[in-house]
């Protein structure tokens, strides 16, 4: 097995929606890529208030419905310290990365989701569903895959 070489993490609010969501589909398209033996790919909430907790359960019934297994995560607060441990630090809306930016020493680059969508205008969000129905959590899981094939693509080329 090929030791992990480059590593990404996920943020939202709170780490029981988006994040987990775009977690498990970034890490099935890096595998189907031939790279999940050498990325890591993790997730987090720029709040603790969820932090320990499972996925939210509509979140976690659309993951299934669309065959990716969400049913081992935890809830966690991303911290400053956090971005040594990163390649690739991504959020999932404007503010959470300006959130993320301020914390971050210089020089380090905090990336929208959806900027590796070739179809997503630029500053595209991924939109919170928390509020709403399945619906939301459905929309969610589509950005999400769609933008997962362009983060594969500069991961492959970052790596290779």
């Amino acid at each position: 097995m090929t030791s992990p070489t480059y590593r990404v993490c996920v943020v939202c609010m709170g780490n029981i929606c988006r994040s987990p969501m775009a977690e498990a589909v970034l890490r099935s398209v890096l595998a189907a890529h031939g790279l999940g033996e050498r990325v890591i790919v993790e997730s987090a909430g720029t709040g603790g208030w969820h932090a320990g907790g499972p996925m939210d359960q509509r979140a976690m019934r659309v993951l299934a419905a669309h065959g990716y297994d969400g049913s081992r995560h935890v809830a966690r607060q991303f911290t400053r310290d956090w971005f040594d441990r990163y390649d690739l630090v991504l959020a999932m809306d404007r503010d959470n990365a300006a959130f993320l930016s301020r914390m971050a020493p210089p020089g380090v680059e905090v990336r929208l989701f959806r900027s590796f969508d070739p179809e997503a205008p630029s500053g595209a969000e991924v939109p919170d569903p928390y509020y709403g129905g399945d619906e939301g959590f459905v929309e969610v899981l589509s950005l999400v895959e769609s933008a997962s094939q362009g983060i594969a693509k500069h991961i492959a080329d970052e790596i290779d």
